[in-house]
């Protein structure tokens, strides 16, 4: 008998509910991202305004309150390919290097003689001794300062290259270290972007690897591919080294190990300074925009417990003396150190605005780039354009819905209008399962969503096709209709896993736009499989029970 358990209808009736709840906030986006906004600001900032209550207060909190966020190409935004200069964590990590080598080569001095940096090529560091035929030994304690490379292509490999020839030594990262080191540095730069760029507010970001050293960026909502090259382009590199000496002179001589650097604020004022930190940005817990004893903008920060100890006891050892506050190269300020300075926190001031003073503190909250980021590509779409885009989207799927409804109900009749019916709700099925995972909509994605609407209603045509058939045999319409449903189930299913599988293939191996299709293809090969197997049979069950009729057409 053509039935369905009563348990069945509250099911099938409850996920099409849930399905359409859960997209009905997109039919008022604007209304329910104000709400959405107001809410974070609100749970950030633990503050609130007349403006954020309103907007909160303009969506109801019981109801769900999910969007479907808008991609790039419909939202408009910026787009960047970054390359990362991977060899400056070379040059870094000897620079760093260089200070404890030092320190264990002098405890040898006695045996080995004098030491002394020579002049190398950026990632490699040179060192000469006094005694050279003490150079086995000087490279023992070199080797001490090598650690095994933990990586399955690199086991038994050591982080360090160590040759020498006559009293020189030469010391470079190994080939299996460079690798990890490229992963690392990558990831690092990966989760700082994400980092910076959430610290705005934008809205589902897209930053992913490109490659073994570029990093694709896109951000919808952004005013600019310049307004985010402002953002994520510097390193925002803070450190605290010691001063040498201060003067004019832009190529004032300096020994192995230190760099001269401009001020910041007085134009021909040149510092000197150690290279190797004394602290560094990365060793910061908080940078918030305040404003200093003037009254001007300024930014206070706060060490972590490493970070304030070492600074504690660098102050501590320094009273007196002047150090320099480095950010991206440039000495901001030069203090002298009065007192020792314990607590772990200080402040930056100078020649800035509000408006700089916060950037700055979003940069530095956000950690300094491991390695500096060179654009190869950038590229704006303006709001209007996605407008464009969303419009056109709209219009090509209202064409779509209203030409198959047209062509299901000429073709079926009563039951095409069950299959139109049914399609309404695979739509809004699809968008409330998009809002529910909080996937992204792209320009692609609303092309899977339209050739989702041409093969949601084949299932509905093999199925009518095969009460037809059934209709020439079968022992009345009831016994029909069950057959029919019956014997293309497993054709529909067949049909629509091989699809399926072909989507999981274009999510794994695609990237962006790809994904966007193959998210909304997958989406509404589930959905549509759904609707047609259980909620028109549905429909066409509660209308057999109450119409009973001898005969049906389809």
């Amino acid at each position: 008998m053509l039935q369905i358990d009563r348990w069945k209808r509250i099911l099938i009736i409850g996920i099409c509910l849930l399905g359409l709840a859960y997209a009905m906030p997109n039919l008022f986006y604007k209304r329910v991202e104000a709400h959405n906004d107001a809410i974070t600001t609100i749970e950030k900032t633990g503050a609130s305004t007349p403006e954020l209550d309103a907007a909160r207060a303009g969506w109801p909190g019981w109801l769900p309150s999910g969007l479907v966020n808008l991609g790039l190409d419909l939202r408009g935004g910026a787009y960047l390919l970054g390359e990362v200069e991977v060899a400056q964590v070379y040059k870094a990590r000897m620079d760093a290097l260089w200070p404890e080598l030092r320190r264990a080569l002098a405890d040898e001095r006695a045996t080995i003689g004098a030491v002394r940096r020579l002049d190398s090529p950026d990632g490699t560091l040179k060192v000469s001794i006094g005694n050279p035929d003490q150079m086995a030994r000087a490279t023992e304690i070199a080797r001490g300062f090598s650690d095994p490379v933990t990586t399955i292509s690199g086991a038994g490999q050591q982080s360090l290259a160590i040759t020498a020839e006559g009293g020189a030594m030469t010391i470079r990262l190994s080939d299996a270290e460079k690798a990890v080191t490229d992963d690392r540095t990558i990831q690092q730069s990966l989760e700082i972007i994400r980092r910076r760029v959430d610290e705005v507010g934008t809205r589902e970001p897209t930053i992913t690897r490109q490659g073994e050293d570029r990093i694709l960026i896109q951000v919808p909502g952004i005013g600019s591919a310049a307004e985010l090259k402002a953002l994520i382009g510097t390193t925002a590199k803070l450190t605290f080294n010691s001063v040498v000496a201060t003067g004019g002179n832009a190529d004032a001589p300096t020994d192995p190990g230190q760099i001269v650097l401009p001020d910041a604020e007085r134009e021909g004022v040149y510092y000197t300074l150690e290279e190797s930190p004394v602290v560094t940005g990365e060793e910061l817990n908080d940078a918030l925009p305040s404003t200093d004893q003037n009254g001007l903008p300024s930014v206070d920060f706060r060490f972590n417990p490493g970070g304030a100890r070492k600074f504690g006891a660098y102050t501590s050892a320094n009273v007196g003396q002047p150090f320099a506050i480095v950010l991206d190269n440039q000495v901001i300020s030069a203090p002298v150190i009065r007192q020792p300075i314990t607590t772990g926190s200080g402040q930056i001031s100078g020649s800035m605005n509000f408006d700089e003073a916060n950037r700055l503190a979003v940069l530095l909250r956000a950690g300094a780039l491991p390695a500096k980021l060179t654009f190869l590509e950038e590229r704006t779409v303006g709001p209007e354009l996605g407008q464009d885009s969303i419009d056109a989207g709209r219009i090509a799927s209202a064409v779509g819905f209203v030409a198959v409804i047209v062509l299901m109900i000429a073709s079926y009749g009563l039951f095409g209008v069950f299959a139109s019916l049914a399609l309404a709700i695979n739509m809004g099925l699809i968008f409330g399962v998009l809002s529910m995972i909080g996937a992204t909509l792209t320009l692609p994605g609303i092309a899977g969503i339209v050739l989702t609407i041409g093969m949601a209603v084949d299932a509905n045509v093999l199925v009518f096709e095969r009460i037809r058939e059934e209709m020439k045999t079968a022992r009345g319409p009831a016994r029909a209709i069950e057959l029919g449903y019956e014997r293309a189930m497993s054709a529909i299913v067949d049909a629509n896993i091989t699809t399926l599988i072909i989507a999981a293939i274009l999510f794994v191996l695609g990237s962006g736009p790809v994904k966007g299709f193959a998210v909304t293809l997958s989406i509404g090969i589930v959905t549509s499989v759904f609707t047609a197997l259980y909620v028109t049979r549905l429909m066409t069950v509660a209308w057999f029970e109450r119409a009973r009729p001898r005969q049906i057409e389809v």
